[in-house]
């Protein structure tokens, strides 16, 4: 399985951005992809998540209500689209597919994208 992130960049706060996280390979076998974030002196954290198997989705308390994890089945792709932003949302995104949703999610457990750049500053 291959992971391959595109967007982010700098946005000023209260604006939107989306990522994406194309996967390739034997992505079946994945139940769960997320995202997940790093800040500068900060640990990874997850940000959202979405089971490949029933659609359900999960969310850091931080981010309810102003992030949406998706998923094009026929793409085989995973969005986030990131609204109203704030400057403590900046740090590298990480998209990442684990074999089980609930590890992925808990101990990230799983497989890797190269991660991606968010700032949010005006």
């Amino acid at each position: 399985l291959q992971l391959v992130q595109s967007g982010g960049g700098l946005v000023q706060p209260g604006g939107s951005l989306t990522l994406s996280c194309a996967a390739s390979g034997f992505t079946s076998d994945y139940s769960g992809i997320g995202w997940f974030r790093q800040a500068p002196g900060k640990e990874r954290e997850g940000v959202a998540c979405i089971n490949t198997g029933d659609g359900s989705t999960i969310y850091a308390e931080s981010v309810k209500g102003r992030f949406t994890i998706s998923r094009d089945a026929t793409k085989n792709t995973v969005s986030l689209q990131m609204n109203s932003l704030k400057p403590e949302d900046t740090g590298v995104y990480y998209c990442a597919a684990g074999l089980d949703f609930g590890h992925l999610w808990s101990s990230q457990l799983g497989l890797w994208g190269q991660g991606t750049q968010v700032t949010v500053s005006s």
